[in-house]
């Protein structure tokens, strides 16, 4: 190592990248907040300004695994530093973009500079921090993924409303810039040249069953979270007859609550996984029962008001507590030379077949069934979930092994 300065210490890399998580999900959802403004100044139709913010998950959905096939090949930190440089240019892009078409292109390349960062922060934190540790580093790793969404929304909203849309958009260049340098910092692990590519390198886990099942409940679950943290402002809209503004600021405070089921149940599976490592699995299986016990109840027995919001905001924290042990599973199954690709296969899966399906399915039975019921309806699928994951369970002991054996591999970071 060259330089005088010692690399930064674990937590140090822990917060770091947690801070380049929130800029990346806030950069995002800034964009939501110039939608008024984007209307009256460029005349957009309602279409557009979704199509806006729907390429940004879409370009990271189809990029996760080819990124992540290179960044197990080439290097984390450096590939960290240059998605955070390219996805920052391309949001002060946005803010100079002249029309429509421009933005469109700009959105685009932000996409493509966050595709692999999930991917390769969490392979990074993997081997930075000890294997008894994961599920709660890589809980508070992504859990400053929603949290990024909130900030988004709320810092977008202020700025817009002061100084005009575009600054909205460009206030988290800087930000990023400065953290996407700071990683190069960061010590790396060597990279096993030898690895298999793209293609390969994902049939090869997909024949790991602990990690097929890990991801079909992760991806269960997030169905019914989507499903809540799109159409919730509108149930308080129309049950509780909030006004729009108060019905999205609750629905802000349940996602606050998924925040936190997602950063403290990996903090408590951990504890419980030093003496038993089966407690990794049971968390999400305990995650799975919990938000179908709180959430069926809730839109079905218990009156739109208070002890509705209770109970939905317990629910929002239970279905999210697995993905901080899921995310540690998938990596404790997986040998280093492709753990980012591994976690970008469960990135696509919550991507595309999570929070993509949730809102649009929501959506057509809700107007089959209603929304009310139409929510009691997708929190039965806590309890599917609950099956993959206690499959899961009894594959994790032999994956596991297999996955440990391999894991000798110098850790940075200090």
């Amino acid at each position: 190592m060259s330089g005088s300065r010692p690399p930064p210490s674990p937590r140090t890399v822990l917060a770091l990248l947690a801070a380049l998580m929130l800029v990346d999900f806030a950069d995002r959802q800034v964009l939501v907040a110039a939608f008024p403004y984007l209307r009256r100044e460029w005349g957009l139709d309602d279409t557009t300004l979704g199509a806006l913010v729907s390429v940004v998950t879409l370009t990271v959905a189809l990029g996760a695994l080819p990124v992540a096939a290179v960044v197990d090949r080439w290097s984390r930190t450096r590939a960290i530093a240059l998605m955070g440089t390219v996805w920052s240019a391309a949001a002060a892009a946005s803010a100079l973009a002249p029309g429509p078409g421009a933005l469109f292109a700009a959105r685009i390349g932000v996409g493509a500079g966050e595709a692999g960062y999930g991917p390769a922060g969490g392979a990074l934190l993997a081997t930075v921090f000890p294997p008894r540790r994961r599920a709660g580093v890589l809980g508070v790793f992504q859990a400053a993924g929603p949290l990024g969404t909130v900030v988004g929304m709320v810092l977008g909203s202020v700025v817009a409303a002061q100084w005009g849309w575009r600054w909205a958009v460009a206030i988290m260049v800087v930000p990023g810039l400065l953290l996407a340098l700071a990683v190069l910092r960061v010590r790396d692990y060597p990279t096993v040249r030898a690895a298999p590519r793209g293609p390969r390198a994902v049939a090869g886990l997909l024949r790991t069953p602990t990690l097929v099942t890990a991801v079909t409940g992760m991806v269960l679950l997030l169905v019914v979270a989507s499903s809540l943290y799109t159409w919730l402002p509108t149930h308080f809209e129309r049950d509780l007859h909030l006004g729009p503004v108060p019905a999205g600021g609750l629905a802000a405070v349940v996602m606050l609550a998924g925040v936190a089921g997602t950063a403290g149940a990996g903090l408590l599976t951990d504890r419980a996984a030093r003496h038993d490592p089966g407690a990794r699995l049971r968390t999400p299986v305990l995650a799975g029962l919990a938000t179908t016990a709180l959430l069926v109840p809730a839109f079905t027995l218990v009156p739109a008001g208070p002890a509705r919001v209770v109970l939905v905001l317990l629910g929002a924290a239970a279905v999210t507590a697995a993905v901080g042990p899921a995310a540690a599973v998938v990596v404790d199954v997986t040998r280093p030379a492709v753990r980012a690709t591994a976690v970008s296969v469960l990135v696509v899966a919550q991507n595309l077949l999570g929070l993509t399906v949730g809102p649009v399915l929501t959506g057509v039975l809700a107007d089959a069934v209603g929304l009310t019921t139409t929510f009691a309806v997708m929190a039965c699928l806590g309890v599917v979930a609950a099956g993959a994951f206690l499959a899961a369970a009894r594959t994790y002991p032999g994956d596991r092994a297999a996955g440990l054996t391999a894991d000798a591999v110098p850790a940075g970071g200090g």
